[in-house]
């Protein structure tokens, strides 16, 4: 079960940096931090009726396409129809900042990020009003804004097109197979792997690289065959290039990790991963190794819009990958964040 734990330097997850505040906050205001969580891990589980327990009874959820659904009833429905047609939806919610307006009414505002397997992440800004009632903050009002694929996250990926192309990775003990393909737009990375080994079942997962606009930064979302998923966050450093990762394993444990990728040359790049940890534990480093080119890239499609196109569809991983865009995907929204 936590055989993912030997490859996660292998798959780039992509974890969002956690903003540590100089300020200890106000009780009122950790609370609404925790209900924030809490909405999130219910979303995540795909639970509608713990995610809708999060609303006040006639609260109002404006979603991003304009769509206004009233009270916490209908909420609650809209959701359950959504996690039941789109399985695997994750979300993630980057910085939000909370803002006590009086004893009882606060403002939320931060970014949402909506994962589902085997499309591109979908993005929103959003402003939630907070209202206390018997002691329990409750999600009074959201609106939800979409954020449009801007030209400029072309020049941020670009960074990144050594990647595209299929590679190997051959041990004595397993052979890592990764391709990396653009979106059909041009949009995102898609990733996809196979960690084939000796004593244990091929270990398959996808993954999704993209620029957001809001840190202007490279981030990546991945999934595995296990049941697992993960988050990180790219940094560039001279020649090479550092990935934060977190990972939550199909049994709920907790790993991490920095992986370090240094390119060679146009056909290979070594890769190395450090710091690792399942659950608060050390784990071995992996020690670097070298990856080769097992086949040429193919060119960037253009955008098919000059500025603000949809997002494309697409699977995740670390290595290279490949793009899935099924046809009339439907986009998921969080419903808050």
């Amino acid at each position: 079960m936590r055989r993912i734990v030997v490859y996660l330097g292998m798959l780039s997850l992509s974890m969002a940096s956690l903003a540590l505040g100089a300020d200890k906050p106000s009780p009122d205001e950790a609370a609404i931090r925790a209900a924030v969580e809490s909405y999130v891990a219910a979303y995540n589980r795909g639970d509608a009726k713990a995610v809708a327990d999060h609303w006040s009874e006639t609260a109002e959820w404006v979603s991003p396409a304009g769509k206004r659904i009233q009270g916490r009833a209908a909420i609650e429905q809209a959701l359950t129809a959504m996690f039941a047609e789109l399985k695997g939806l994750k979300v993630e919610v980057s910085s939000p900042t909370v803002r006590l307006v009086t004893g009882d009414v606060a403002i939320e505002e931060g970014t949402a990020t909506v994962v589902r397997p085997g499309e591109s992440p979908s993005a929103s800004t959003y402003i939630a009003i907070h209202v206390k009632k018997d002691g329990k903050w409750k999600l009074d009002s959201v609106r939800e804004t979409e954020i449009p694929v801007e030209a400029f996250a072309r020049d941020g990926l670009d960074q990144l097109d050594w990647m595209v192309g299929e590679w190997v990775d051959s041990g004595e003990a397993s052979t890592v197979e990764s391709k990396v393909a653009w979106t059909k737009n041009g949009a995102f990375l898609s990733c996809s792997f196979r960690v084939a080994t000796s004593d244990a079942d091929d270990l398959e997962g996808t993954q999704v690289i993209g620029w957001d606009p809001v840190s202007r930064t490279i981030r990546s979302w991945l999934f595995d065959s296990d049941g697992g998923f993960g988050q990180g966050v790219w940094t560039r450093n001279g020649d090479r290039w550092i990935v934060s990762l977190s990972q939550t394993l199909e049994d709920g444990s907790q790993a991490s990790a920095t992986n370090i990728y240094k390119v060679v040359d146009e056909n290979s790049y070594t890769w190395q991963s450090v710091e690792r940890r399942l659950d608060g534990e050390s784990l071995p480093d992996i020690k670097e190794v070298k990856v080769v080119r097992a086949a040429k890239a193919t060119a960037r499609p253009a955008p098919s819009k000059p500025a603000a196109s949809k997002p494309a569809d697409t699977k995740p991983t670390d290595a290279p990958a490949t793009p899935v865009k099924p046809a009339g995907a439907k986009r998921a929204e969080s419903g808050k964040k």
